[in-house]
């Protein structure tokens, strides 16, 4: 049975990352296969599709959309959130829905991995490597980020995203110490 793990992160540096949560599809399109991928992101209006063996092996993020990477075969350990974040591993079937400024690379693969990308409604990607980032760019890329609409559609199931449509409006809220500004959260 399909689940779906939600990973926060917060700013890191120069590393925007995002209020909304990283979203990994745990068996979200059974088998993988790379038309099987590709097929679902499309049906669901992630388009602008790639195929690659894996992904880069820097850190880097999009500032111009978001980006879901399907794994269509073999396995490939990403990192998360920055140099020394979260890892995850992420195998045959799974696929990762990345929200904007978050920054990953791959930092381990199968010999067999292969990858299918996409983007909400087609759009373009950038380019950010943490590696090469200003106090400007950051402030660029931070004032692109937040026109991003939320996408109409998961790139998996094809519903509204409501782990980001129910996201706090700031990276910096913490909803789990404070209901209505008074109580903490039991």
């Amino acid at each position: 049975m399909p689940s779906t793990e939600q990973y926060p992160s917060r700013p890191k540096g120069l590393l925007p990352n995002s209020r909304f949560p990283l979203l990994v599809h745990r068996g979200g399109i059974p088998g993988g296969g790379e038309a099987a991928v590709r097929d679902r992101f499309r049906a669901n209006g992630w388009l602008n599709n790639w195929r690659y063996p894996g992904i880069y092996t820097y850190p880097h993020f999009h500032s111009t959309t978001h980006e879901c990477l399907g794994c269509a075969s073999g396995w490939m350990e990403v990192e998360l959130f920055g140099r020394g974040g979260t890892r995850v591993r992420i195998e045959a079937g799974d696929v990762i829905v990345m929200p904007a400024g978050v920054s990953h690379q791959m930092v381990g693969h199968s010999d067999d991995i292969m990858m299918v990308g996409g983007y909400p409604d087609g759009r373009d990607w950038d380019n950010m490597q943490e590696e090469h980032i200003t106090e400007d760019s950051r402030r660029a890329a931070a004032k692109r980020i937040m026109m991003l609409p939320i996408p109409s559609r998961d790139p998996v199931t094809g519903q509204p995203m409501q782990e980001w449509i129910d996201a706090p409006s700031s990276v910096d809220a913490d909803l789990n110490d404070f209901r209505d500004g008074l109580d903490p959260i039991p």
